[in-house]
């Protein structure tokens, strides 16, 4: 499961489909973990966008930042690192 948060950055709705459809490789992995929970969170910090992405797959939660000048650049940035991430954690379940 997937929630997003906008905070006070405002996306319009072909921005918001375009960064679910970003996600959507991510999104694929949470639903083959179990108990998986993925949480993300977008601010503005004067001229700077923070993304921040959260998740619970077990024990405790896994946090990622990003910051950047431009939504989409920090948004690619996080979501490179989510895959990563999840890709790595299905593979060891299925080893384990």
């Amino acid at each position: 499961m997937i929630q997003l948060n906008e905070g006070n950055v405002l996306l319009k709705p072909s921005q918001r489909k375009q960064l679910l459809s970003w996600l959507r490789r991510s999104i694929k992995y949470t639903q083959r973990m179990t108990r998986c929970f993925m949480s993300i969170s977008m601010n503005r910090c004067g001229k700077q966008v923070e993304v921040i992405a959260t998740i619970w797959s077990g024990k405790s939660p896994t946090v990622f930042h990003a910051k950047s000048s431009d939504w989409r650049d920090a948004t690619r940035h996080l979501i490179h690192r989510l895959s990563g991430y999840l890709h790595d954690q299905l593979i060891r379940g299925a080893m384990a």
